[in-house]
């Protein structure tokens, strides 16, 4: 989230390379919600909806294991195109858990998503952290991503974003320098050096990346553009020891070249939000399935890698 202050406010900010009335639908029709809302894994059925000042929006989530959550949603205030405000969780004689400010901006094309989230106390609000945290919540906001870039592109993407307490700088630098990222990136259990590192455009890195079990996977990363300290894209292959492209022995389909996009944002001096963006290039039907499939594994082992560079951090 956004802010670490003892505030009964969470507050978190997104940007979408959509326009604004695309993100607006995204919110405001059925349809699409129920393509985007909820965790990974969760399903959604809306048995009614008025979307209105006075309104609300009945609902049921339906988890990856089968429970049922029922949501009524009432909202207090709907300005088509800039904002709603609506209580969040409640539920027949169960009071709402929070107040929500949902605010769109647009800047040059892109669309900005500011949300407020009120809670009775710091107290309550530092436990929602943590339980959104365990639940994969703000996963939510990354599905939502993903549904836009099909909806406006018709490509399919991966996204994650999370927020760190260091300054922007910082954040780059972790992610640029070889030692730094091999001591974060691997997925637990794993170790990772670099056999070379040339982290400029038009450069590549190889790296080695040896598992619990002794085994070896080899990679290699094609820098494509770099603007200190704002943007990396780069490419990532697996290779073998002689850098010969070669597909996953973990997947038998499975895109040749995946291209990452990393942004780095400022939201204070000493506060930074990082978002990935992950798209297949080279692929074919069966690798483009596969890729869809595994959001879900790809989510939990950005997740790993992220915790490991929050404790990096300090």
């Amino acid at each position: 989230m956004a802010t670490r202050s003892r505030s009964n406010v969470i507050s978190l900010t997104r940007i979408y390379d959509a326009p604004l009335k695309a993100v607006w639908d995204a919110w405001a029709n059925p349809e699409e919600v129920a393509q985007w809302w909820g965790p990974r894994g969760f399903t959604l059925t809306t048995h009614g909806r008025d979307l209105r000042s006075g309104g609300y929006w009945h609902y049921t989530m339906h988890g990856p294991d089968g429970t049922d959550y029922e949501n009524t949603t009432q909202y207090l205030e709907v300005v088509p195109l800039q904002r709603m405000v609506y209580d969040h969780g409640g539920h027949k004689d169960r009071p709402p858990l929070f107040r929500v400010t949902m605010l769109l901006s647009e800047h040059a094309g892109r669309t900005q998503l500011d949300l407020s989230f009120e809670l009775a106390t710091p107290e309550i609000a530092e436990e929602m952290r943590g339980f959104i945290k365990k639940a994969g919540g703000e996963g939510t906001w990354d599905r939502l991503a993903e549904h836009l870039a099909r909806q406006c592109t018709g490509q399919e993407q991966f996204f994650i974003a999370r927020s760190f307490d260091a300054g922007i700088e910082r954040l780059f630098e972790m992610w640029t320098d070889p030692e730094h990222l091999a001591a974060w990136m691997p997925p637990a259990g794993a170790t990772m050096h670099f056999l070379r590192a040339d982290p400029r455009v038009g450069g590549s890195s190889l790296y080695a990346m040896t598992f619990p079990d002794g085994a070896v996977m080899h990679g290699l990363i094609t820098y494509l553009a770099i603007e200190k300290p704002l943007l990396i894209t780069y490419t990532q292959q697996f290779c073998d020891a002689q850098e010969r492209v070669i597909r996953p022995p973990f997947f038998k389909d499975w895109p040749l070249t995946m291209q990452s996009t990393i942004e780095f944002a400022a939201e204070s001096p000493e506060r930074t939000r990082v978002t990935v963006r992950w798209e297949p290039r080279e692929a074919t039907d069966a690798d483009l399935a596969e890729f869809m499939k595994q959001r879900g594994s790809m989510t939990m082992g950005w997740t790993g890698s992220f915790d490991k560079l929050e404790a990096a951090l300090g």
